[in-house]
């Protein structure tokens, strides 16, 4: 919500301008402080008036393009940076701004060609690195995506996404090592960042080293208490050890962060199979299948194997 001071300062520039309508400079400052606290509706009229006054005035469809951008419209805000960038083709944060919005219409090419303008006039401008690596990971093009993350993360250390794009990267490659490397670069700039733990205890995982995996793991549920594959992989180690009842204890606290989650009533099912616990193993079982669309293996399948596993005299 914006502040008492904020508002305040809206209803001054509002009252100028009840005053006198002409006065653009506070028309200006008004537009902007409407955006800056998310009054978009009313900062787009105020921008929409100030472009009918100002036709050619090439920030003005600049802030308009953000607020397009902020309202999810994002042809519009297309529309808004291309014509800023007719008017101003020096302004190289307009072309930067074209290529976030194209980014998330999953133009990536037409992306590409934004960040890699920016470049030529910035070399070392880290984040258009970065965004080129994002649309060449989504080109599926992860050799280009490396590159560019390395030289993001080598302008700018602190860029925790590249590294974690990076560590994907190489454990995809199999370089664990780097991979551990680049995740704990993460944690370190931003010891908050789940999906680091999540995926450094996933690792940790799949190399059998479970207490290690526990603690990372543990962590990525204190940061986000919602993380399914996190509850799941948990079980699992549990079950391992045949600490069952651990095991149910995590996956009633799975179920009560996140209801009616197919794969959650169907490795709890799992879990009471082994402590023979036939009644609860049966309805779950049956919820997993009532819960299809989140359930990894179809309910037909689920059925056999229920029909499969209970014992004839129950």
């Amino acid at each position: 919500m914006p502040e008492e001071q904020d508002l305040q300062e809206i209803q001054e520039l509002q009252a100028i301008l009840r005053e006198d309508s002409s006065n653009f400079q506070a028309r200006r400052r008004l537009a902007m402080v409407l955006l800056d606290k998310g009054f978009n509706e009313e900062s787009l009229k105020q921008f929409q008036f100030l472009i009918s006054i100002f036709p050619q005035d090439a920030s003005l469809y600049y802030n308009k393009g953000i607020v397009h951008e902020k309202m999810r419209d994002l042809p519009q805000a297309e529309q808004a940076y291309l014509k800023a960038i007719d008017l101003a083709p020096e302004e190289t944060d307009f072309y930067y701004n074209l290529g976030l919005v194209y980014i998330d219409m999953r133009e990536y090419d037409k992306a590409i060609e934004q960040f890699k303008f920016v470049l030529e006039t910035d070399v070392d401008d880290s984040n258009s690195y970065f965004n080129l690596g994002l649309c060449y990971v989504k080109k599926e093009q992860p050799d280009i995506a490396k590159v560019c993350f390395m030289k993001a993360v080598q302008l700018n250390s602190n860029d925790i996404f590249a590294h974690f794009h990076l560590g994907y990267i190489y454990r995809n490659e199999g370089k664990i090592q780097e991979a551990i490397a680049e995740y704990k670069k993460v944690i370190e700039q931003s010891p908050n960042y789940s999906w680091a733990y999540f995926n450094l205890g996933s690792i940790a995982y799949s190399q059998g080293e479970y207490m290690e995996a526990l603690g990372y793991l543990q962590q990525t549920l204190q940061y986000n208490p919602r993380d399914i594959e996190a509850y799941k992989i948990i079980a699992k180690i549990l079950c391992k050890s045949e600490r069952y009842e651990e095991a149910l204890m995590v996956m009633q606290t799975a179920l009560n962060e996140i209801q009616d989650n197919g794969d959650l009533y169907y490795l709890t099912a799992q879990i009471l199979k082994e402590k023979e616990m036939w009644s609860d193993y049966k309805q779950c079982m049956e919820l997993a299948m009532q819960n299809h669309e989140t359930l990894s293996i179809t309910p037909k399948e689920a059925g056999i194997e229920l029909e499969r596993n209970m014992p004839k005299n129950i």
